[in-house]
C-alpha cells in the first residue's frame, strides 16, 4: 500500500527531528546544526550531494553556499523549480578542518557515509522520488552502494535494487574548483548531464515507487545496463 501523503510529511518531519541530535559519528559534535533535506514530499526529483558546507552548516539549508549559487544557475537555465525538487546531502552535518579561523571542507569518509545512510534511506522513503541526481562520487556511492567512477559514469542512469533511477554527474563545487579559462564550457557539458533528469524535473508528481518484487526484476535491465548495487560495506 502506498502512504497517504500526510503519512509521508509526518516520517519526514520525524526523520528530521531525530537527525537534529544525530551522533552516530563525530562529525555531529562539531558542527553547529544538522543540515536536513529541504523540498516538497512527492517531489519528482531528489538532488543529492555530498556533505554541507561551511555557508550550509550556518544556515541550516543545503546548496547556500558558492555551490548552491552555480547550482540555482543550473536550474534556471533548464526551467526547474527548486522549491518543486528535494534537495539533501548524503551525509548531514559539515566535516572541516580549522586552518587558522578559517573552516576548510574536508570531504567525509566511510565512517561518516555509513552513520548517515539511514537518514537518507528515510529521505528517499519518504519523499518516494521519480529520479534521483548523484551530485558527486560520494552521492552516487551513498545512493548505489558502491563506488562509483563519476568521470566515467557521467551522464548515465544507473538503477538501484528498488527500482530508483539515479542520473550521475559532478557535484557543482568540482566545476569551482576546475580551470577559470574552462569554467563556462565545463558548466555547459553539466547543464547536458543534468538535462537528462528533465521529464522527472518537469513531472507534475512523483509515480508510487515500485514494489521489491517489480524493482528485482527491473534491477539488471535499467538504463545503460546498469548492475544492481549492493548496500554500503558494514551495513
Amino acid at each position: 500500500m502506498t502512504p497517504r501523503r500526510g503519512t509521508r510529511v509526518a516520517l519526514l518531519a520525524d526523520l528530521r527531528e531525530a537527525a537534529s541530535s544525530c551522533r552516530e559519528c563525530p562529525l555531529g559534535a562539531r558542527a553547529t546544526q544538522t543540515v536536513w533535506g529541504e523540498g516538497p514530499v512527492n517531489s519528482p526529483l531528489m538532488l543529492v550531494g555530498e556533505q554541507p558546507g561551511d555557508r550550509e552548516d550556518l544556515a541550516g539549508r543545503p546548496f547556500v553556499g558558492p555551490a548552491g549559487t552555480l547550482l540555482d544557475r543550473a536550474l534556471e537555465r533548464l526551467g526547474w523549480t527548486r522549491e518543486r525538487l528535494y534537495v539533501t546531502n548524503a551525509v548531514k552535518h559539515f566535516k572541516y578542518e580549522l586552518r587558522g579561523k578559517r573552516r576548510m571542507h574536508k570531504s567525509p569518509g566511510q565512517l561518516e557515509l555509513l552513520a548517515c545512510h539511514h537518514w537518507l534511506e528515510g529521505e528517499i522513503e519518504a519523499v518516494r522520488p521519480q529520479a534521483a541526481v548523484a551530485l558527486g562520487s560520494t552521492a552516487a556511492r551513498a545512493l548505489m552502494g558502491r563506488p562509483v567512477k563519476v568521470l566515467s559514469e557521467r551522464g548515465r542512469w544507473l538503477v538501484r535494487e528498488d527500482g530508483l533511477r539515479v542520473l550521475v554527474t559532478l557535484h557543482p563545487s568540482a566545476l569551482l574548483r576546475g580551470d577559470p579559462a574552462s569554467r563556462e564550457r565545463d558548466f555547459e557539458a553539466w547543464l547536458a548531464d543534468l538535462e537528462q533528469a528533465t521529464a522527472a524535473a518537469s513531472s507534475a508528481e512523483a509515480s508510487p515507487a515500485p514494489t521489491k518484487a517489480a524493482a528485482r526484476s527491473r534491477s539488471r535491465s535499467g538504463p545503460d545496463g546498469a548492475r544492481s548495487p549492493k548496500p554500503p560495506p558494514g551495513t
